[in-house]
């Protein structure tokens, strides 16, 4: 059963009982308004003979005062303490006396409505002391014949309202249901259509403040962070497919020829060794990096209180022992955020690598630490203006670097990183010459 026509049975459903329990309260109240007025009515005949002499014929028959003018005459009966009964003459049928009658008779009871059938009558009864001659009490009686047909009529009324009114919220749930999914409808084909063609440009039209509408809206959302995340791993094969090809050509180069019949002197051949571990070198140093950049934005979900300064300083000491030709000068003030202590290393890392690379034989780096903030400055030619805005993306080389070692990932790493942890990374060119990195982290407590 699917959810449209669940949702028009349900709203069916509720419309019925509401129409049922709307039809029996007004049948319920109509009945009472009837019976009240013909109990009003008798009353009123009650308080007429109440007080009226009660004259017994030779035969056995009573004669009682008629109704006021156009006032309704009804049945009336005579009951004596012991049961017995005295009629009107053109009453030819006795109304059974109960024992409640009787101690009405005899004063031990008040008045009373009751409900009997005599002759397939259905009569309205009500039973009262007769004022004027203790041990009687009178029956004054109205057939019920006509209400029960306006209530019968009633009743029919009412069926056939509910059965219209079960209808009509059948097929206005019919259309509420087809409105009301109608975004399910639409996000589910569009779940289908990415399902089938894994086209992931797919979006739905989210317009509206209602769940539904929100619910598509996310879903755009979702395929849109999917989108770009398929398109960054396929630049990111492809840009490393580029970046393997050119190592790997000159490996197999190298190699055919070592493997070849040919002479080599010793030096040619020990040169042609040396090419090969260096590329073999670069070639894992740019797997490692690629394998460092395809983690993504994603960190460990348990973090922890970083000593920026101290992490820094770790940095520092392999950079000076792996380029011993450049002094590095710190400044580093203790410094505590929130992160990965490995990933805040290998950014930072990273950033000393390239100033260092750029400074110039027995260069300096100015390297300082500060509320969560760490700059590293070289004194080296600069940055080109034309050249910042890409220093962070992927692979992206600047004409002047190409002839020097690396992949072209290491300062996007330095981003990646910085957005991970919840802050971010500049590159500018430093007055004096050289250029400035400032990556700044979140200073809040850990899981902030």
């Amino acid at each position: 059963m699917s959810f449209r026509v669940r949702l028009t049975l349900v709203a069916a459903t509720a419309v019925a009982l509401a129409v049922a329990l709307a039809s029996a309260v007004v049948y319920v109240v109509v009945r009472e308004e009837l019976r009240a007025q013909v109990d009003d009515s008798l009353r009123e005949r009650a308080a007429e003979v109440a007080t009226a002499p009660l004259h017994r014929t030779p035969d056995g028959f009573i004669d009682v005062p008629g109704p006021r003018f156009g006032g309704p005459g009804g049945y009336i009966q005579a009951v004596l303490e012991d049961g017995s009964t005295l009629r009107r003459r053109e009453a030819n049928v006795p109304i059974p006396v109960t024992q409640r009658v009787r101690d009405v008779a005899a004063g031990r009871s008040s008045s009373f409505f009751t409900d009997v059938n005599v002759a397939n009558t259905n009569l309205r009864v009500l039973t009262f002391p007769y004022e004027r001659e203790p041990g009687v009490a009178l029956q004054v009686l109205r057939p019920l014949g006509e209400i029960n047909s306006t209530l019968a009529r009633i009743r029919g009324f009412l069926i056939l309202i509910a059965l219209s009114g079960v209808g009509v919220a059948v097929a206005l749930g019919l259309i509420v249901s087809r409105a009301a999914i109608a975004p399910v409808t639409r996000l589910t084909q569009a779940t289908e259509r990415v399902t089938e063609t894994g086209d992931l440009s797919e979006r739905i039209d989210a317009r509206g403040e209602d769940e539904l509408s929100r619910l598509a809206g996310s879903f755009n959302q979702m395929l849109g962070a999917l989108e770009e995340s398929t398109k960054a791993q396929r630049q990111l094969v492809a840009d490393a497919s580029h970046e393997l090809r050119t190592p790997l050509t000159s490996l197999r180069t190298n190699f055919e020829v070592l493997m070849s019949d040919r002479q080599l002197e010793p030096d040619e051949r020990r040169k042609l060794l040396d090419d090969v571990v260096e590329q073999i070198g670069e070639m894992t140093a740019l797997i490692a990096e690629l394998i460092e950049l395809a983690r993504g934005d994603q960190l460990p979900s348990e973090r922890e209180e970083v000593r920026l300064d101290l992490v820094t300083e770790g940095a520092v000491e392999r950079s000076r022992r792996d380029r011993p030709g450049v002094t590095f000068n710190t400044e580093l003030r203790e410094s505590i955020v929130s992160g990965v202590p490995s990933s805040l290393e290998r950014a930072i890392g990273n950033i000393l690598d390239n100033a260092a690379k750029w400074s110039p034989p027995g260069g300096e780096v100015d390297v300082s630490v500060e509320d969560g903030t760490v700059v590293v400055r070289d004194h080296g030619p600069g940055i080109d203006a034309d050249d910042l805005p890409y220093v962070f993306d992927r692979f992206y080389r600047s004409s002047s670097a190409r002839t020097m070692p690396g992949s072209g990932l290491g300062l996007a790493i330095v981003r990646q990183v910085a957005q991970a942890h919840g802050g971010d990374v500049v590159a500018e060119r430093a007055e004096g010459g050289g250029t400035r990195i400032t990556l700044r982290l979140n200073g809040g407590p850990p899981n902030s």
